[in-house]
């Protein structure tokens, strides 16, 4: 792959050309404190999820022993985190700093996981496997794949909601039509990257797979969420001009729109940045943050919507002089969004929050924890539950483990 380093370290970190946003004023202080909290991760661990259900916080990550890879989880209530639970592992996984498996508790209890497993001899044949659990974490039922394309190709960086009412939905991207590796590898793959949907009834039936765009950005993250008015979902784009802004697209009446680009960046690059957005929606209000480098000037940006993402209003810049991106956000109850990113300036990479109103005044930037500058660091995560921020990173001071940290919102 090529990755977003590769472009971070090159060229000027001055704003040419950025895309218009607006006036944050003079940041404010934000009484955030954050406070490490022990970790149910073992050493050798890495690619921190984290989802949140009625029960808490919940905490996936896998563990490296030799070839073989273990997807592990726990949950927080009660101000701790329960004792580690295995889900699967296997010597066959395809194992990758931004695309990360990911646990997550259904309203009904269910727990579903997925990771993502090796379907052939090439570098980037892999599936995305899906399994569920009903006596919380305890058994798990055999793994099934959501795509029934057969081929042996790229299917990863998916997310999972829950569907209104009830049953599983997932987007992932889907290499069905890519041959000859991945475009973003220094390979020349022909083909396209797409976007795809899953869903999936109680009882485990696939009631729907469907295209939702056929020509995306071949290895940013997805994001999911769910408004008032169904789901909706970000992932980076890719036009003909290879312009990779983020996109949204929603399910409406049964049907899911046409993408429309939350802002036009306009950001042209020939590679995939492996870079995605995230989302955060309460009711019909909806936050998204994502990151862009056009004109080789790093930053990330979060907007809001009021309509259950159907527009967006003007980006709001969240990094200081410069950003790796990695970003997470969380709505709040009163309307505003904890944003989180990588700030990088001077050589240092640092995991930072900062309170975003919705008229794009920002507070001043929390540091959460001190990050290595690289791709080893992986995407470090956010979550919201009650008052309660919790955040997850892989810590490289002295190998690789997942840390954790939480703080209280202020009233």
């Amino acid at each position: 792959m090529l990755f977003a380093a590769v472009i971070l370290l090159a060229g000027s970190l001055a704003a040419a050309r950025a895309p218009r946003a607006v006036a944050a004023g003079i940041p404010g202080e934000w009484p955030l404190a954050v406070t490490p909290a022990s970790t149910p991760a073992a050493a050798n661990s890495g690619q921190p999820q984290l989802s949140v259900s009625s029960r808490g916080v919940l905490l996936s990550w896998v563990e490296r022993d030799g070839a073989r890879t273990t997807l592990k989880f726990s949950e927080r209530s009660g101000g701790a985190w329960s004792p580690a639970r295995t889900v699967a592992s296997g010597e066959d996984w395809f194992v990758n700093w931004a695309d990360v498996p990911s646990v997550t508790r259904m309203a009904d209890g269910t727990l579903v996981a997925h990771w993502l497993q090796k379907s052939g001899a090439g570098t980037y044949e892999y599936d995305l496997r899906l399994t569920r659990s009903k006596d919380d974490g305890k058994t798990w039922e055999r793994s099934w794949l959501p795509h029934s394309d057969g081929t042996k190709t790229e299917h990863g960086f998916a997310s999972i909601f829950e569907m209104p009412g009830s049953g599983l939905g997932l987007v992932w991207l889907d290499g069905r039509a890519m041959t000859g590796g991945h475009a973003g590898a220094g390979g020349h793959a022909e083909g396209d990257m797409s976007l795809r949907f899953g869903a999936f009834a109680p009882d485990g039936r696939q009631t729907a797979e469907a295209p939702l765009d056929l020509r995306v950005c071949e290895c940013c993250p997805t994001a999911a969420a769910m408004t008032a008015d169904g789901p909706i979902v970000a992932y980076r784009d890719r036009s003909p001009e290879e312009l990779r802004d983020i996109s949204i697209t929603r399910l409406e009446h049964g049907k899911w729109t046409a993408p429309v680009p939350v802002h036009k960046d306009e950001w042209k690059i020939n590679a995939c940045p492996v870079n995605g957005p995230a989302l955060s929606a309460r009711g019909r209000n909806v936050a998204v943050a994502w990151f862009q480098a056009r004109d080789n000037a790093p930053k990330s940006f979060a907007a809001f919507s009021s309509d259950a993402g159907r527009s967006f209003g003007p980006p709001a810049r969240l990094d200081v002089k410069g950003s790796l991106g990695r970003v997470d956000i969380e709505l709040l109850p009163d309307g505003a969004a904890a944003a989180a990113y990588v700030e990088y300036a001077d050589r240092k990479a640092t995991f930072m929050v900062r309170r975003v109103e919705r008229n794009g005044t920002l507070s001043a930037p929390v540091t959460v924890a001190a990050m290595a500058g690289n791709r080893s660091s992986g995407y470090p995560r956010m979550a919201l539950h009650g008052d309660e921020l919790v955040f997850a990173w892989t810590d490289r001071d002295g190998g690789a483990t997942v840390r954790t940290a939480t703080a209280r919102v202020p009233r």
